[in-house]
């Protein structure tokens, strides 16, 4: 991919909640709707629009520059193209919900040109730079950046995180100006029900109980420790799932990727990590659990 985006930014961070607007007040004294029975109904919406749209795939096949991706339905000119339904991948993500539940949703994606440092890709809880931009399944945009920004995935939409991971970024050069230009950078769209979203929390633009799809141009990412002991968020997936959200040793309500004090013996994390600094995590006991996640390791 050629030069395609010109900026300044790159070592600048924002952090956002997607999206950071105010709630609907209104549309939320309805009772909420039964989370199981909400992911099959946005389950049959996003199939049936994935069914009877597609995407301008031949664009990103012969241009050599960055595209905008563009859903049309499958009409007129596009009648005889491939509808996204046989374009998609998909990935199961599981939500816990409030009333103990654990309810699977597909999350649908599409990588309509992958970006050069699949090795880099961004984890769940790490950040990534980037644009975006976010629509309802009716074309309706609610939000957008063409001036790329930096994202931390711990604080965006379930979906969002999930969907972004799976777009690689590119390379980027900084300039005598101090400019940075980005090339053969990831893009991609994914579609992602309610539950991946604000499921009955209504946003400015957003009604509850929206599915909700975004186009993102992946330009760079970083590897986060946001509790700064030493051990990159994304390794503080204790039991080897992918997620380290539901990780908390101490049982504290802080996932370990934020507690600066995983087994909450009193010590922080970074001071019995590797005391002797060979690289291993310590076990002073020997019982097979490093001395962090130990509250117990004499």
């Amino acid at each position: 991919m050629k030069k395609g985006i010109h900026t300044l930014l790159l070592f600048s961070f924002l952090s956002f909640a997607l999206i950071g607007c105010s709630s609907n007040d209104d549309e939320e004294t309805e009772e909420q709707r039964d989370f199981a029975e909400q992911a099959a109904d946005d389950d049959l919406l996003l199939r049936e629009f994935l069914s009877t749209h597609t995407y301008n795939y031949e664009d990103f096949s012969s241009a050599n520059s960055p595209v905008e991706f563009e859903v049309d339905t499958l009409a007129g000119d596009a009648a005889n193209k491939t509808p996204l339904i046989d374009l998609v991948e998909r990935r199961e993500v599981t939500v816990n919900t409030t009333d103990g539940q654990s309810i699977d949703h597909t999350l649908y994606y599409i990588v309509a040109r992958q970006g050069s440092r699949l090795e880099d890709r961004t984890s769940i809880v790490d950040s990534v730079y980037l644009t975006y931009r976010g629509k309802l399944l009716d074309g309706s945009v609610f939000d957008e950046t063409t001036i790329p920004v930096w994202l931390d995935n711990t604080s965006v939409i379930t979906g969002f995180r999930y969907g972004v991971s799976e777009i690689a970024p590119g390379t980027y050069t900084q300039n005598d100006d101090g400019t940075i230009d980005f090339e053969n950078f990831g893009q991609g769209t994914f579609f992602l029900p309610s539950g991946l979203g604000y499921f009955a929390n209504a946003r400015s633009g957003i009604p509850a109980y929206s599915p909700l799809y975004f186009s993102v141009n992946v330009l760079t990412t970083n590897q986060a420790d946001h509790d700064f002991d030493g051990i990159l968020s994304i390794d503080e997936d204790v039991d080897g799932d992918g997620n380290p959200f539901n990780d908390d040793t101490d049982g504290d309500d802080i996932p370990n990727y934020a507690d600066f004090d995983d087994d909450g013996d009193g010590v922080n994390t970074i001071a019995e990590y590797d005391k002797d600094g060979d690289g291993v995590p310590d076990d002073t006991d020997g019982d097979g659990i490093p001395d962090y996640l130990d509250n117990d390791n004499d």
